[in-house]
């Protein structure tokens, strides 16, 4: 939980320093120079303009590229969700391991450390799998939001409306429907079994809505479109609607 909320917390910094840049403030065409333009900024306006073309609206175009990019995703996606399932199924196990070795001198937390990667590889699970899809869609995320930045101030872009919300500016709608979405992606995940998880449950939406407030809506669109693709994903892998109800446990009084 700490990690991913670093992350967040990373990315929120990451995003406020370049948008103080004044290149991220300029238009953007096929001709502007630099790394971060030429792969990351100028194909996401391509591919949203060519999807704006096809489709009729920049908001369909941002919503068909945000799902062209999470069917990308999906693979990793699911192994991220199936690692995080199974790791929450090892808690038990984990439980014994550290009542086990509860001694907190060198050797018996190497041992622990060892029994512990030994239950992981047998399980088949990475603890770093959780954290990776992180990483590979924090430049995305940045990336759309310096795309329609920057489309919004090219003379010859137009965003326009899209089902009644100026995509340009933001919208405590879409902001409130996005952390909504979040919540509900947390709840059908493996937050609910993970106590620690809990507090993240409660956390990130209100950072997403924080974010959606203050940045235009089309990125607020893109997660709301995201977060709908991660339910129905969650609801698939974890089926929450068949976990089995958790038996009380019971006292183991002395008999007389």
């Amino acid at each position: 939980m700490r990690k991913r909320l670093s992350l967040l917390l990373l990315l929120l910094v990451v995003t406020t320093f370049l948008a103080g840049c004044s290149e991220f403030s300029e238009p953007i065409y096929s001709e502007s120079t630099g790394f971060w333009n030429e792969y990351i900024v100028w194909p996401l306006v391509s591919a949203i303009t060519y999807f704006k073309d096809l489709l009729g609206t920049y908001g369909l175009g941002i919503i068909a590229v945000t799902i062209i990019i999470r069917l990308v995703l999906l693979p990793l996606m699911i192994k991220q969700t199936k690692s995080s399932k199974n790791m929450q199924q090892v808690q038990p196990e984990m439980a014994k391991l550290k009542e086990k070795y509860s001694s907190k001198d060198a050797v018996t937390q190497q041992k622990y450390q060892q029994e512990m990667m030994a239950l992981y590889k047998e399980r088949g699970i990475n603890p770093a799998a959780g954290c990776l899809p992180v990483f590979i869609q924090m430049p995305i995320l940045i990336g759309f939001y310096h795309a329609i930045s920057r489309m919004n101030n090219t003379p010859e872009i137009n965003l326009g409306d899209f089902a009644g919300f100026t995509l340009a500016e933001p919208s405590i709608f879409l902001a409130v429907l996005a952390g909504v979405m979040q919540l509900i992606v947390l709840r059908t995940g493996p937050a609910m079994d993970n106590p620690q998880m809990k507090m993240m449950m409660y956390i990130m939406p209100f950072m997403i809505i924080g974010f959606g407030i203050v940045l235009p809506a089309a990125l607020t669109l893109y997660w709301v479109i995201g977060n709908i693709i991660s339910i129905i994903q969650n609801l698939f892998i974890y089926k929450p609607w068949n976990k089995p109800k958790t038996e009380p446990v019971k006292s183991g009084g002395a008999k007389k």
